[in-house]
């Protein structure tokens, strides 16, 4: 009997993330410095949405209970703009020069792109516990309204400084933030459009990978 010795869909997204950790350090062995050093932070909030999902997979009982799966889709959706926020790091580029640029391309991406992974199969698995409960039509509606959230959630963290656990923490500066945005869209015609574009492209994203791993089970 032959026994099946490949790596899971976990497993490779866990050496994926380790691969970039062994950049990271790399650097600061060779440089002396700690530049990039808030990216394995930003990767650790990454993996909370994902690994939110890939327990309430193995719990779909939960799914049973309204209240139960109301607040860890609550809890879920406050994490997963982490997931996509890595792309923004990017920005960080064009102010380091010490290490090659090509280096630093790579060792960016590579956590952008575990970061990405750990959304889209988190929320790939959202999808699957909606439409097993309400149909395949009200999980795609889910999909797009959280891409549009995940991209307003990425602009807050971005560019207003806020964290997920902000709405405990500072929840009256943050509402009144996105009052803002809501009450005086044409004033913060930057602030939407980042959100539109990003929601977009993520949207197509999502949707690119589905179609490709229709034949992989997540």
């Amino acid at each position: 009997m032959k026994t099946n010795h490949s790596l899971s869909l976990h497993q490779w997204l866990l050496a994926s993330a380790v691969f970039s950790c062994g950049l990271l350090a790399t650097r600061m062995i060779v440089t002396r410095t700690i530049e990039y050093v808030f990216l394995p932070w930003n990767l650790f909030l990454a993996f909370i949405p994902y690994c939110i999902t890939r327990w309430m997979s193995a719990r779909p009982d939960l799914f049973e209970h309204r209240l139960k799966r109301f607040a860890l889709l609550a809890i879920w959706m406050l994490f997963i703009p982490n997931a996509f926020y890595i792309i923004t790091d990017l920005f960080h580029l064009r102010n380091v020069h010490s290490a090659p640029r090509w280096y630093d391309l790579l060792l960016i991406f590579s956590f952008a792109w575990n970061g990405i992974l750990c959304g889209i199969i988190s929320l790939r698995r959202v999808e699957l516990l909606i439409g097993l409960d309400r149909g395949p039509a009200y999980s795609m509606l889910l999909i797009f309204a959280v891409m549009w959230l995940n991209a307003l959630g990425i602009y807050i963290g971005r560019y207003l400084r806020f964290n997920s656990w902000d709405i405990v923490t500072d929840p009256f500066n943050l509402m009144v933030e996105i009052g803002d945005l809501v009450i005086n869209p044409m004033d913060n015609w930057y602030a939407w459009g980042m959100t539109g574009t990003y929601a977009v492209f993520m949207t197509l994203l999502y949707l690119s990978f589905k179609k490709m791993g229709e034949s992989f089970r997540i």
